[in-house]
């Protein structure tokens, strides 16, 4: 299962731009958004900006990016049923085999004092919506929200040519507990926070 095309969208910079040349080097496209697709072209690697690919430009300040079908369809979608692939097919989709993510700094914010409009704007909408359809389809695509995970993936990647399914399992555990302590955080925070009417 070659690895052709790659999501990367991340706030934590650390170990991104080796992840990008490495899958520029093994000829995987690298679909990326906002400030992370300026961040791996500023390194002079390729990318194919999302609003290029689904001919829908961010919108809203940057709070809708990555929802769209042709994003979760190459994510979703089963590649040992033919019904999928061939919807894929007729929707002219590509199919996404790695989603790289992690969220917005929401703990981080609150941690300095942030206002409740300011937090606000750390809940991420997209990236856990990304990580969650990855991992549910982690029979065929690799999901990474730790930047300490990319060096055991690349490494896989070169002695065996893809992604084990026992890694891409191990990886898709990762990436629930990762939401799941996301949306804990922003509970919590909410139920310490009045909103007077």
């Amino acid at each position: 299962m070659k690895l052709k095309t790659a999501l990367i969208s991340v706030s934590d910079k650390r170990g991104i731009s080796e992840l990008g040349r490495f899958l520029a080097e093994i000829g995987a496209e690298i679909l990326s958004s906002g400030g992370t697709a300026r961040f791996l072209i500023s390194e002079g690697i390729k990318v194919t900006e999302v609003s290029q690919y689904t001919g829908f430009p961010e919108i809203l300040d940057g709070r809708v990016k990555t929802l769209h079908p042709l994003i979760h369809g190459g994510i979703l979608a089963k590649r040992d049923e033919p019904n999928h692939l061939e919807e894929i097919k007729r929707h002219n989709i590509k199919l996404i085999d790695l989603v790289v993510v992690n969220l917005y700094p929401f703990v981080e914010t609150v941690s300095k004092g942030a206002s409740l409009k300011e937090a606000i704007e750390q809940i991420d909408i997209g990236g856990p919506t990304l990580v969650r359809a990855a991992a549910k389809n982690f029979h065929y695509v690799t999901v990474l929200v730790d930047p300490e995970d990319y060096p055991r993936v690349m490494e896989e990647i070169k002695e065996k040519g893809e992604v084990s399914l026992g890694m891409r399992f191990e990886l898709a555990k990762k990436a629930f507990w990762h939401v799941y302590e996301y949306d804990k955080a922003i509970a919590q925070y909410f139920e310490k926070v009045e909103v007077k009417p």
